[in-house]
């Protein structure tokens, strides 16, 4: 009998605060990290350093700067290779983009009330379906864990918050409705296990870390 591929570690971290602070940023507006947000990720590597889990081997980012520029830097001090993967670019939010969440709040009470109750079946005018979010999210993930099994070691991804609950749903196989009660806050880290085309759930560290 074949003999069953090792598991790999596929560690997802979402980017720090942006500069202008807590907003909707989809896949439109695309401000870098603030200092407090470069403080974060810097937090989250020495965490991550201090329980040994950062023997990661390649590194994937999504293409806006809150995730790359910190991907790049991150590269370049441990001379990995780095991956842009624009299908990893957080869900869009139509007319939302840019809108503090008080702002969408008071402009869009009820569609602000229908996307808070169940993201995957309400969206922003203008807004990416969850669907379709989510499947070029699943698809992505899947291709560049498969790849880096072949390789071995592990996976690290900078992304976003609801591409990261999109990821947790898939690892579970849970209904899509269940990111409605995930959170993911900056910097927090995402740990899946790989194996024969398959993720398993080693833990969410979603803790406020700088």
């Amino acid at each position: 009998m074949p003999t069953a591929a090792a598991p790999i570690r596929l560690d997802i971290i979402r980017h720090g605060e942006p500069v202008g602070g807590k907003r909707y940023r989809g896949d439109k507006i695309d401000d870098p990290l603030s200092p407090q947000g470069w403080a974060q990720m810097q937090a989250r590597m020495a965490h991550c350093a201090a329980l040994k889990l950062d023997q990661w081997t390649t590194i994937i980012s999504s293409p806006l700067k809150r995730c790359r520029e910190f991907a790049e830097h991150l590269a370049a001090e441990r001379g990995l290779p780095l991956i842009i993967e624009p299908h990893l670019r957080e869900r869009g939010f139509g007319v939302w983009e840019g809108l503090t969440f008080e702002e969408v709040r008071t402009r869009f009470p009820t569609s602000y009330q229908q996307y808070k109750a169940n993201p995957a079946e309400h969206l922003p005018e203008g807004g990416e379906a969850m669907a379709h979010f989510y499947q070029r999210i699943a698809k992505a993930l899947a291709h560049h864990a498969n790849q880096q099994a072949e390789r071995g070691g592990a996976l690290l991804i900078i992304g976003h918050a609801v591409m990261m609950r999109a990821v947790l749903a898939w690892a579970l196989q849970a209904p899509l409705a269940t990111m409605a009660h995930l959170d993911t806050d900056y910097a927090s880290l995402l740990s899946l296990r790989w194996q024969d085309g398959h993720a398993k759930l080693i833990g969410l560290s979603n803790d406020h870390i700088a």
